[in-house]
């Protein structure tokens, strides 16, 4: 782990994240034989929690042999490593440790009386030892193991020196006593002699999920939102590499979360706008007044996403929060205007100059309503420091709606509540009596 100083003592403290991840790869790029990757203690450790990696994306292709799954997950690796904003890209290691292989001569071993379960046995002791006894000390045993010493059983020339115990060649006779006795062993044969001792590389791992061996390809996503990256990924995959049968991908890390937040969206956002209109009609008792103010919510949309793209930020589910608060300020706008264009017209103004005299007399504050909203956005949407990544898009959303929403609800919402109540107007005359002066702001 690099431990970062804080960033007021930083030569730049201004310099972005992802500009100092570039720096970093750049300079750790130039060491080979090494895997690197960029990321956050905390995201790192909820990632692993959370999909079972540590990266921002997981590709997990499943499947019974090793090689194939191997030669298989280079081909993902190399695919993915040419998708546009990928980084980190990297495979699980499957092979690489080094591994002592003694495969026993079947031909010597008849030769010599022996079987595959003598070369065994001997192996198994003199390697990873075999318990003679106990030793107590007190009320606490400690079990005697017996093997080679550890000098010994590093070295694969004195392995092939192990004595392979010869089966005896039955009973004979002492020449002392002139006893029958059986000697049981007739000698010993190097080990080898009877086997291939050598070291060879082997798995490095062998992961299970459900039962079912699997190798992960990993990259963490940088420079572009992850449901696109997905997208093009598994369209990538699906036509450009070739998956033997039996075989399968899956993706997993925090693309599950951006699906499972994207469906709670699909929920939350039309209930956070259907509440607005339920609040709008109980506060004008109108359809029609209520729609003309539930109006300013598209055109503050338009304002959010016109901002995304002017500053170049995917559609992030922090910017859903974002425009799910756009929507309740959006109508404020509308609310100030039309609640004092009602109240002209109760006191007797006809609908022209209603609707003249409130977009002149709201003009204030509806600005300042606007300015006090975008304005203590403006320190989240140019944050660099822990949690830009969420707060900008937010940020970002806010001030761009708010923007487009106020010069659009002085000169769009007027317009509209004309079109509605404009014919209504004609056929009802101001009540006789009623006082045309406007009331002061």
């Amino acid at each position: 782990f690099i431990i970062l100083k804080d960033r007021s003592d930083w030569p730049d403290p201004r310099k972005p994240r992802e500009q100092l991840v570039a720096e970093l790869n750049k300079a750790v790029a130039e060491i080979p034989g090494n895997n690197y990757e960029f990321t956050q203690p905390v995201q790192m450790r909820m990632n692993e929690l959370i999909a079972g990696v540590r990266s921002d994306v997981a590709i997990k292709l499943f499947g019974d042999d090793l090689d194939q799954l191997l030669k298989t997950g280079q081909a993902i690796e190399e695919l993915v490593g040419g998708v546009e904003g990928a980084q980190d890209v990297k495979l699980e290691q499957v092979t690489g440790l080094p591994m002592l292989q003694i495969t026993p001569d079947r031909g010597a071993l008849a030769r010599f009386g022996l079987n595959v379960n003598d070369v065994q046995q001997a192996v198994a002791v003199s390697i990873g030892g075999v318990q003679a006894g106990q030793m107590f000390e007190g009320d606490r045993r400690f079990p005697i193991i017996v093997r080679l010493p550890e000098t010994i059983r590093e070295r694969v020339d004195e392995i092939g020196r192990l004595r392979i115990p010869l089966p005896g060649s039955g009973p004979s006779v002492d020449p002392a006593t002139g006893m029958a006795m059986d000697t049981g062993l007739r000698g010993f044969v190097p080990l080898a002699d009877v086997a291939k001792v050598e070291v060879a590389i082997g798995p490095n791992q062998i992961s299970r999920e459900d039962g079912k061996r699997r190798v992960v390809v990993t990259a963490n996503v940088r420079g572009r939102d992850l449901g696109s990256f997905i997208e093009e990924l598994q369209a990538k995959v699906g036509t450009e590499v070739e998956v033997p049968d039996g075989y399968w991908i899956t993706y997993g890390g925090t693309f599950e979360q951006l699906i499972s937040a994207a469906k709670r969206l699909q929920l939350v956002v039309p209930a956070a706008l259907l509440l607005i209109f339920g609040l709008l009609y109980m506060l004008f008792r109108s359809g029609k007044d209520a729609a003309v103010v539930f109006s300013g919510v598209p055109l503050a949309l338009t304002g959010g996403v016109a901002a995304l793209l002017i500053r170049g930020m995917p559609l992030s589910i922090s910017a859903g929060v974002g425009f799910i608060a756009l929507s309740g300020v959006a109508v404020l706008n509308g609310v100030v205007m039309l609640s004092f264009i009602k109240q002209l017209r109760e006191n007797g103004s006809d609908l022209e100059e209603a609707i003249r005299e409130g977009a002149l007399t709201r003009l204030r504050p509806v600005l300042m309503t606007a300015l006090v909203a975008s304005l203590g956005f403006v320190p989240m949407a140019f944050n660099v420091g822990a949690g830009a990544e969420v707060q900008r898009p937010l940020a970002t959303v806010v001030i761009g709606g708010i923007v487009s929403s106020t010069i659009l609800t002085l000169l769009v919402l007027p317009a509209l509540y004309r079109m509605v109540h404009g014919r209504k107007a004609k056929d009802e005359p101001p009540p006789s009596g009623a006082q045309a002066s406007p009331l002061p702001a």
